[in-house]
C-alpha cells in the first residue's frame, strides 16, 4: 500500500496531456492478490498528444551530441560502440564519384514492453533507441506499470529530456492505439505471439517498421556423453524454473538420451525439490507466484492434459500442493516424465513452473522432436564436444543456440527469434542497427570542375 498517493515526474508531466476524466487501473501484487496501487489509463487522445510532443522533440534530441546521450545513460555506455553503428560508410571512391551510406534515426519509436523483466526488456529497446537519436514513446505492460513509471522518473532525473522519452500507461487498448499511430518510425514489441500478431496488424496500414520479440518453446537436449549428468540437470533445472519459468528463453521441454535418463531425472528432481517457494520479497525464495492470475488456468490445463495422457508427476502434480500459500497466484513446481508430443505441455508455450522430460533414442530422435515446434527462439545441447553441439544447433531454425548452458543473454550478441518467436534483433551490433535506417548518397563532381 506504500505506493498509493505517490507522485512522480511522470504524473506531473502527464497532467499536461491528460483528458479531464481519468480511468484508473489497479496494480495487483501476485503474491497476495491484493491491489497495491492505481494508475491512470491513457485515452486515445492522450497517446496522440504524447506522440506529437515526442515527434517535435526528436529532431532536437537527434542534434544532441552522441557524447551527451551517452552521458545521460552512462551505465550502459561501456556496452556500446556507437561509432560503428552511426558512422558513414564509403562504398566507392573515385576521382569524380563518391557512393556512401549514412545512417539516420527512425524517428519516434514505440516501445511496447513486457512485464517479466521490465527493466531489462524495456532497456533493450529504449537505450539503443535513444543513443541512436530516436525519441521513445514507452508503453510498459499494465502488469509492470509501477516499474515503467520508475524507469521514466530515473531517465528524466538522469538528463533525458521529457520530449525525448515519455510514458503512456494502460491495458491492451492503449498498446493498440500506440501501434496504430501514423508517423511512427518503428514499433518494437515484446510479449506473447498472439498479442504480437495483433500489434503487427495495427501497425501494418502505416507501413512502419515492426520488430517483435515473442515467446518460445525452448528445448534442451542432454546427450549420452555429457561429462557431468548432475551438473547438466542443475543447469537445466535453473533454466526452466528461474523467475518462476516466466522467461521467453526459459527451457520448456527436455530431451534426454535413454542411457542416462534415470540418473538425469533423479538429479533434476532433487534440484527442483530444493527450490523454496515463497514470498518474492524474501531473500531465500527461489520460486514466487506467477504474475498473472489467468496463467494459472493455462498451467492447470497443460498439467491435467499430460496426466490424462499418461504422464507421471515426479514433483508436484496436484493443484493443491501449495497449502502454505492460500492467497496469491502460486502454482506448485511440477516435473513430468513419460511425456510425449501429443501433450500440450511439450508443444504449447507454458510460461510457468512446469516442465516435461522425455527420453529419446539418440541424436536423430532428439533433433526431430526439437524441430517439432512453431517457435524458434533458443535451444541448448549438453554434450562433450562443441562440434557435435554446433552440428545439431545448425539444423534448428532458432535465433540463439547454447552448448552446455541455457537461458543466457549477452549485450555483445544479437537477440532474435524465428518463426513464431518474432522478427528482428535487439542487442549486439545488429540490435543497434535496428534503430537506424540507411540512406544511399551519390556525390558526383560536376563536369568541368
Amino acid at each position: 500500500m506504500k505506493y498509493k498517493g505517490m507522485v512522480s515526474s511522470f504524473q506531473r508531466i502527464s497532467c499536461r496531456f491528460a483528458s479531464t476524466y481519468r480511468h484508473m487501473f489497479e496494480i495487483v501484487n501476485p503474491a497476495t492478490g491484493k491491489s497495491i496501487a492505481e494508475m491512470q489509463e491513457d485515452y486515445g487522445e492522450d497517446v496522440i498528444r504524447k506522440f506529437e510532443f515526442l515527434a517535435a522533440g526528436q529532431k532536437k534530441w537527434n542534434l544532441t551530441p552522441v557524447s551527451q546521450r551517452k552521458a545521460a545513460m552512462f551505465r550502459f555506455a561501456e556496452l556500446l560502440d556507437l561509432k560503428k553503428v552511426l558512422s558513414e560508410e564509403n562504398m566507392l571512391q573515385t576521382s569524380r564519384l563518391t557512393e556512401k551510406v549514412t545512417y539516420e534515426p527512425l524517428g519516434v519509436v514505440a516501445n511496447i514492453s513486457a512485464w517479466n523483466y521490465p527493466y531489462f526488456v524495456s532497456a533493450n529497446v529504449f537505450v539503443a533507441a535513444l543513443l541512436t537519436g530516436n525519441t521513445v514513446l514507452y508503453k510498459p505492460s499494465e502488469y509492470a506499470s509501477l516499474t515503467g513509471q520508475e524507469i521514466t522518473d530515473l531517465l528524466h532525473e538522469a538528463g533525458i529530456p521529457e520530449d525525448a522519452f515519455m510514458l503512456t500507461t494502460g491495458g491492451g487498448g492503449v498498446g493498440a492505439k500506440v501501434a496504430s499511430l501514423k508517423g511512427l518510425g518503428g514499433v518494437f514489441f515484446t510479449g506473447s505471439n498472439k498479442t504480437g500478431l495483433e500489434i503487427a496488424k495495427k501497425a501494418a496500414p502505416n507501413l512502419v517498421k515492426v520488430q517483435l520479440e515473442l515467446g518460445g518453446k525452448d528445448p534442451a537436449y542432454v546427450r549420452y556423453d555429457v561429462p557431468d549428468v548432475v551438473a547438466a540437470a542443475s543447469t537445466i533445472a535453473d533454466g526452466a524454473f528461474y523467475n518462476c519459468g516466466q522467461s521467453c528463453c526459459a527451457v520448456e521441454r527436455v530431451y534426454v538420451d535413454k542411457r542416462i535418463y534415470p540418473s538425469f531425472v533423479e538429479a533434476f528432481v532433487k534440484n527442483v525439490k530444493s527450490f523454496k517457494v515463497g514470498d518474492p520479497l524474501a531473500a531465500d525464495t527461489y520460486i514466487g507466484p506467477v504474475a498473472r492470475q489467468p496463467q494459472l488456468t493455462v498451467l492447470a490445463s497443460q498439467l491435467l492434459d499430460a496426466l490424462e495422457k499418461g504422464a507421471r508427476a515426479e514433483v508436484g502434480g496436484s493443484l493443491h500442493d501449495n497449502k502454505a500459500h492460500k492467497t496469491g497466484y502460486y502454482f506448485p513446481p511440477t516435473v513430468l516424465t513419460d511425456v510425449n508430443h501429443t501433450m500440450s505441455v511439450m508443444r504449447e508455450e507454458t510460461f510457468g513452473p512446469l516442465i516435461g522430460i522425455q527420453a529419446v533414442e539418440g541424436d536423430a530422435e532428439a533433433l526431430e522432436l526439437m524441430k517439432d515446434t512453431e517457435y524458434g527462439l533458443t535451444a541448448s545441447v549438453f554434450c562433450k564436444a562443441s562440434s557435435i553441439a554446433e552440428e545439431i544447433l545448425k539444423e534448428l531454425d532458432i535465433g540463439t543456440g547454447y552448448w552446455n548452458c541455457c537461458d543466457r543473454v549477452s549485450p555483445r550478441l544479437p537477440w532474435s527469434g524465428r518463426k513464431g518467436s518474432g522478427l528482428g534483433s535487439t542487442l549486439g551490433m545488429d540490435g543497434l542497427r535496428a534503430f537506424v535506417q540507411p540512406k544511399g548518397i551519390f556525390l558526383q563532381q560536376p563536369h568541368g570542375a
